[in-house]
Formats: C-alpha cells, sequence, structure tokens
C-alpha cells in the first residue's frame, strides 16, 4: 500500500473521529433510568440492591456490593481484608493508577511486579519474588479483558496465607475455564465507565462469597455508618452511628436503572466486541510491524481493549509518530498505560523507577489500543484496519 497517509498530506481514511471506545445506550437503558427519576427513590433506594442481586448472579458469586466508581471498589476490598499501615500489597505495574493507589489510600506500600511480554497480564513467578512478611494480598488485573492465572494465582495465595483481588474493571463478561469472571478470587472489583463493556455512567462493584467482606463495605461505603436512610425510614428509627471511617462511596439509584438495563445486554455486548476482535486479529496475522496481545486457551476475553504492540525495529518511527499518524487519519487510538512505578507520585513517593519492571517498561513503549465498543459498525472496523495498515507501510519504508 503506497497511498499517501493523512499526516503526509493524504486524505484521511475516516472525515470523523472514531473513539477508542464509547458507551452504548439505547431507548430501554433511557426508559430504565426514567423510571428511577418516576420513583420515590433516587439513591439508596431498591434499584440499588436489584442491580447487586442481578450483578451477582451474573458472575456467580454470592454477594455484590455496588458503589460509586471502579476505585472506589477496589478502596473497599482492600479496607474489607483489614490492610493497613505497614502492610505490602503486590500489584502488576501494567494497569490505571487506581489499581495501586487502593492500597496507598488504607497507608500500605503497593510492591509492583512485573508482566507477561505475550499477554501483558501478571508475572506470577515475578509476583512471587516480591512477596515478603509483610504482603498481605495480590491483586491481579485482567488486563485489556483477559482474565490471568487464577489456578496459579490461587495456588501462591493459599500457600503464602495471602489474600487474592481481582482488579476485573476490565473483564466483566469473561470467564476462566467456564468459571465467570466475579467469582475467581476472594474478591473482585469491577468498573462501569463508559468505554467499558456496560456502563452506569461512574460506578463500581465488588463480588465475593465471604458475608463478613459484604457487610464491611456496604459499611465503608456509606461513611462507616451502619444503615442508610432507606433502611431507618423502613424501620421508623432516626438512629445512627458511624462504626469505623468510611467514605461516601454510595451509588445511587439513577445508576443502578442503567446499570441494571446494561447487564441484561452484557452478553450481546461482550460477543461484538469478540468479532470485532476476531476481525483485528485475522488482518493484523497478515501484517509486518506490528503483534496482537496473545490469548491463553482456556480463557474467554471480554475485551475492553484491544492492544497492539509495534515492532519498532522494523519502522522508521516510535510509537508516538503511528500514534500521531492514525490519530491523522481520525483513528482514535490512545496507550494503555503508562508503567504506575514510573508515574511522579510513586517515584517521589516510595522511590520507584526506571529499571524495576522492564517488560512492561519496554512494552509501553511500544502498545496502542485501537477502537472497540460494542456499536462499532463493519465499516468502522474497516476503516481501523486500513488505517493501520496505510500508515505501516508508509513508515517501513
Amino acid at each position: 500500500m503506497n497511498e499517501k497517509p493523512a499526516i503526509d498530506g493524504g486524505t484521511p481514511v475516516r472525515a470523523t473521529l472514531l473513539p477508542y471506545g464509547r458507551q452504548t445506550v439505547d431507548d430501554a437503558d433511557i426508559a430504565s433510568v426514567l423510571d428511577v427519576l418516576h420513583s420515590d427513590w433516587l439513591t439508596t433506594g431498591p434499584k440499588v440492591g436489584e442491580f447487586e442481586a442481578a450483578l451477582a448472579e451474573s458472575t456467580g458469586s454470592k454477594y455484590a456490593v455496588a458503589v460509586s466508581s471502579g476505585t472506589a471498589a477496589l478502596h473497599a476490598a482492600i479496607y474489607a481484608l483489614g490492610i493497613g499501615t505497614g502492610d505490602e500489597v503486590i500489584v502488576p505495574t501494567m494497569t490505571f493508577a487506581a489499581s495501586a493507589n487502593c492500597a496507598v489510600y488504607q497507608g500500605a506500600t503497593p510492591i509492583f511486579a512485573d508482566v507477561q511480554q505475550e499477554t501483558l497480564l501478571l508475572d506470577v513467578a515475578n509476583a512471587e519474588s516480591k512477596i515478603t512478611p509483610r504482603t498481605k494480598a495480590i491483586i491481579s488485573v485482567d488486563y485489556a479483558g483477559q482474565p490471568c492465572d487464577y489456578d496459579a494465582l490461587r495456588t501462591l495465595c493459599e500457600q503464602r496465607s495471602i489474600s487474592l483481588v481481582a482488579d476485573a474493571c476490565h473483564a466483566i463478561g469473561g470467564a476462566y475455564a467456564g468459571t465467570p469472571v466475579g467469582s475467581l478470587a476472594d474478591l473482585s472489583t469491577f468498573s462501569f465507565h463508559p468505554v467499558k463493556q456496560i456502563t452506569s455512567g461512574e460506578g463500581g462493584a465488588i463480588t465475593t462469597d465471604n458475608a463478613d467482606w459484604d457487610q464491611l463495605m456496604r459499611t465503608f461505603r456509606n461513611h462507616g455508618i451502619t444503615t442508610d436512610h432507606r433502611q431507618r425510614a423502613e424501620n421508623g428509627e432516626f438512629y445512627y452511628e458511624m462504626a469505623d471511617l468510611g467514605w461516601n462511596y454510595r451509588i445511587t439509584d439513577l445508576q443502578c436503572g442503567l446499570g441494571l438495563s446494561q447487564l441484561s445486554k452484557l452478553t450481546e455486548f461482550v460477543a461484538r466486541r469478540r468479532q470485532i476482535a476476531a476481525r483485528y486479529d485475522e488482518a493484523f496475522a497478515r501484517l509486518n510491524g506490528i503483534d496482537s496481545l496473545s490469548n491463553t486457551p482456556g480463557r474467554d476475553n471480554a475485551y475492553h481493549l484491544y492492544v497492539i504492540k509495534l515492532n519498532l525495529p522494523e519502522i522508521t518511527t516510535d510509537r508516538a509518530g503511528i500514534y500521531r499518524a492514525l490519530r491523522a487519519e481520525n483513528i482514535g487510538v490512545n496507550v494503555h498505560y503508562l508503567p504506575v512505578h514510573l508515574h511522579r507520585f510513586y517515584q517521589e513517593r516510595f522511590k520507584t523507577g526506571p529499571g524495576m519492571c522492564p517488560v512492561a517498561e519496554d512494552v509501553y513503549q511500544r502498545i496502542l489500543s485501537l477502537p472497540i465498543f460494542p456499536t462499532m459498525t463493519e465499516p468502522d472496523v474497516d476503516d481501523v484496519i486500513q488505517a493501520v495498515s496505510r500508515v505501516l507501510a508508509y513508515y517501513r519504508g
């Protein structure tokens, strides 16, 4: 393909920007929110419990606690485990900062582990090498939507008597050896941000089979107060007390009305993401200069992201150059993520820095996330493939 790319004066593949992700909201979703608006409860009402029950059933867990964001979910999970000052939590560095921040919120120290080159999932052996007597938990991150190696992680955590928290914010609708994401770890956390598989605007949740943790997290999301407004209203009571220091991490009935409607379409949404990913896989397998992430047999990928890795020795520019060229074609590529240990906060507060996680540091220089969301049309997918092919051909010289 010799056609000149848009960045060098050619005509862009698309006339308008195709984002890397966006929400899919239909009339049924809007009607579900309107029903809540016409009800007596906009927050701490019955829709919260309905959403939690549906989420627990969908993930095969006994309990689900809905909160205001995926970050709140991670924080609540670490709180429920009693993690605090002096403790350590192992977390993969290739993730969003919240995966590590949740430990810092509780006064603990995040210990960064490297990832596998092929999948960018937590390297279990590297995580094991970071365990010390102060280690209280491992947070696994189902990067891009593919579940981690939960057999190995569970064995490791049981042998070392430490807890396993799944940051499954990328992976709702996925599965590991037939077991749904959400019931693979001691606690599993989810995000319902608009670019995720389902959305409640903002919002998150934690699933678990542990009744004690369930109750702790319910109190934690409500300032540490043991009852909420609806419970007191139903019982004709006014008295309440704060049993521990909590946060206002409540989710609203409006959000849960949307979440319930979205959850009913999760299977459909994930199926479409997999169709798009399959088309990308087929097209890019024949394309020099890039590799897609590997999929491990027995793990059902929910494809929050579709990530490619550039083979920089084969092209004449760097990742920033490819990024700019694809954006010029109106393909809204993105980068997920700067390794957390390279963020300024962690370098200054915890003395992290380059050299700690060499695989993640290397691959960060080469990764791009391509558009993937359920309402992408086949012509949209064609545009992405054409733009990637055009840009790579140009920069291969």
